[in-house]
C-alpha cells in the first residue's frame, strides 16, 4: 500500500502497487468520460475561443459540484458557465489524462507540473465519488463505524484513501 507523496528533487515520489494503480485509473478514467468537450456555439471566433453553446448549468449532481454556478445570480452565473466551461472541461481533461499516461505501478517520479496536474485530477475524483456517495464533514466516523460487510465500505473507503493521498500531495507540493 502506497506511503503516500513525498518531496523530492524533481518534483515529487509515490510508489504505487497494481491495485492502487488499477484503481486509479479506473477513477481518473471516468472522470475523462464525464468531462467530454463542451460544445462550442456555431460562430467560427466562438468555437476558437472556446465559448460555449450553452449557459445551462449541468444537472448531472456530479457535474454540477465539478463546475459549479460562479454567481447567485441565474443570467449573470450563465454568462460565466458559457465563457468559461469549455476551457474548464479541457484542463480536467488535460488532467486526468496526465494520471493515466504517467501512473504505473512502482516507483513514480513527477515533476511539479506533473504533480501540479495529478492534485486537481484526484481533486476532481474527490468531488465526483463525494457526491455520488454523499460525503458529509463526519465521514470519518462513519467509516470507522461502518462493518467492512456494509456494501458501501470500498467506496468510503477508496473516498478516504484519496483523501489521503491529496493530503500527502499538497504536503509535498508545500
Amino acid at each position: 500500500m502506497s506511503t503516500g507523496f513525498k518531496a523530492s528533487h524533481a518534483g515529487v515520489t509515490i510508489r504505487l502497487d497494481a491495485g492502487e494503480v488499477s484503481i486509479l485509473v479506473s477513477l481518473v478514467s471516468q472522470i475523462l468520460g464525464l468531462v467530454e468537450p463542451g460544445a462550442t456555439g456555431d460562430d467560427p471566433i466562438e468555437r476558437a475561443l472556446g465559448i460555449g453553446a450553452s449557459a445551462t448549468p449541468p444537472s448531472d449532481p456530479v457535474l454540477a459540484r465539478l463546475f459549479p454556478a460562479a454567481y447567485a445570480d441565474d443570467e449573470a452565473s450563465g454568462e460565466f458557465r458559457r465563457y468559461t466551461e469549455a476551457t474548464l472541461r479541457e484542463g480536467k481533461r488535460a488532467d486526468a489524462t496526465m494520471v493515466l499516461e504517467t501512473v504505473e505501478p512502482g516507483e513514480l517520479e513527477l515533476t511539479f507540473e506533473q504533480a501540479q496536474a495529478w492534485l486537481r485530477a484526484i481533486n476532481d475524483v474527490r468531488l465526483a465519488l463525494g457526491v455520488r456517495l454523499e460525503v458529509t464533514e463526519e465521514v470519518h466516523e462513519e467509516i470507522a463505524a461502518m462493518s467492512e460487510e456494509d456494501p458501501r465500505y470500498p467506496a468510503y473507503v477508496t473516498y478516504d484513501w484519496l483523501t489521503y493521498l491529496q493530503d500527502t500531495l499538497v504536503r509535498a507540493l508545500w
